[in-house]
């Protein structure tokens, strides 16, 4: 029988990009989910194919009654809810960014504890790493030194987050599960042009008819980037399978620079777009890359759609709802 057959989950940031995918995955999966919105007129568009199966309450989690409420009654808690920008949104905002997300955070698994939850998923991030971090970067580089620079706000709290989770399993016994995903990108990605991270920002210009495509930094900073159905396999298999509270990166070993990746789009929009890169902006972090070795052992866990295909469907959803003026492509 599925581990997840009857299991009532609470995904906080569940409405959201990589939240609503995993709620349409846990649902096929045979699970009871929960995704609590932060208002009444909270956008829910996300999760259209699964709304007559999902609960949503309304609970801002910033309040501790309210996220209380939200949590108690379930075996599995999942925390999406997350405050994430591009370059220079992380440049602009460190303290708000790490406040929030702390903020949330602490109540959550607090909450996750007064209720008994029988497994709490911490999901992290890449930003954890330093910038001169080992490439392929193993998991024991996640408190090394400082996280970039570019992202220290984000980076720190998700250094704490993984802390505190690690804390809680130590000190009261729950069960915690501690995802250290890379770059996530796929349908219903944040194309907002003020805190969009760089391949929705990509397309969104290219479709806009941005000619020539300016580019930040030199091109030559490398990502490997995880395509959102197997962001949330990564998710599912932590939660499930690795309760250790030891992170565990969730990625891909395609690396590729972000000259190449801008070609890249440009080709699979079929526009014809100039691309040109400009030193003078922020580039982020020189090389990210992810070591896979501990996610196929302990959770036999590998990415299964390349970039190009990750990308074709990416371009190919964005490009629909340009044709129908959708709200969501902003």
């Amino acid at each position: 029988m599925s581990f997840w057959i009857g299991k009532r989950v609470l995904v906080t940031g569940g409405a959201g990009f990589i939240g609503s995918h995993l709620v349409e995955r846990l649902v096929a999966l045979g699970a009871a989910v929960t995704v609590p919105l932060r208002s009444a007129d909270a956008r829910r568009d996300h999760l259209a194919g699964v709304l007559d199966r999902v609960a949503l309450p309304v609970a801002d989690l910033g309040r501790w009654e309210e996220c209380a409420a939200a949590v108690a009654g379930h075996d599995v808690v999942m925390n999406l809810a997350a405050r994430v920008g591009g370059i220079q949104y992380n440049i602009d905002h460190p303290a708000s960014i790490f406040r929030e997300n702390m903020t949330i955070f602490m109540n959550v698994i607090e909450a996750a504890r007064i209720a008994g939850v029988k497994r709490f998923l911490v999901v992290s991030s890449a930003c954890v790493y330093p910038r001169e971090c080992s490439v392929p970067t193993p998991e024991e580089e996640g408190f090394a030194g400082t996280p970039e620079p570019t992202n220290e706000g984000y980076g720190w709290s998700k250094r704490m987050e993984e802390f505190l989770g690690a804390a809680y399993a130590r000190q009261y016994g729950l069960s915690v599960a501690i995802a250290r995903p890379y770059n996530a990108y796929g349908p219903r990605d944040n194309f907002n042009p003020d805190s969009s991270h760089v391949i929705p920002a990509l397309i969104r210009r290219i479709f806009a008819g941005e000619n020539p495509l300016r580019v930040w930094g030199t091109g030559e900073q490398t990502r490997t980037f995880l395509y959102v159905t197997d962001f949330v396999e990564g998710l599912i298999a932590a939660a499930e399978r690795y309760p250790e509270a030891d992170a565990v990166n969730i990625g891909s070993t395609e690396e590729v620079t972000i000259r190449d990746l801008a070609h890249l789009i440009v080709e699979l929009s079929g526009r014809r777009v100039a691309v040109e890169f400009d030193v003078s902006r922020p580039g982020g972090q020189p090389r990210r890359t992810c070591d896979t070795a501990k996610a196929e052992r302990v959770l036999g866990f590998h990415a299964a759609v390349p970039l190009r295909e990750g990308l074709r469907r990416t371009i190919e959803w964005y490009a629909t709802q340009v044709s129908r003026h959708s709200p969501q492509v902003r």
